[in-house]
């Protein structure tokens, strides 16, 4: 059984894994213009997205730049993500956390 602040740890991660995702798929249908920047609804959305992910992305895209147009900073947060989950779990039934 998982400690509770370990389970809090890794569904605050599960959460921003899903806050990825939407940013990811957001950007691509505003790169190819199928949801339109001037609505009220999406530019709020687009906001909120970049407030969340961007103080994350910067510091892996300042490693890491875009290889032919290719932004690898959500794949790099995943793999981390995947790695701190990994990393509580183990420690919470390891030590009993």
């Amino acid at each position: 059984m998982l400690n509770p602040i370990a389970a809090l740890l890794i569904q605050i991660l599960e959460i921003y894994k899903w806050i990825v995702i939407a940013a990811v798929i957001v950007s691509w249908l505003t790169a190819f213009n199928v949801i339109n920047q001037h609505n009220n609804f999406v530019r709020t959305l687009l906001r909120i997205l970049i407030a969340l992910t961007e103080p994350v992305f910067r510091p892996i895209r300042k490693v890491i730049p875009s290889i032919g147009g290719l932004d690898l900073s959500p794949i790099i947060v995943f793999v981390i993500i995947w790695f701190l989950q990994y990393t509580i779990t183990w420690a919470s039934f390891r030590y009993g956390l």
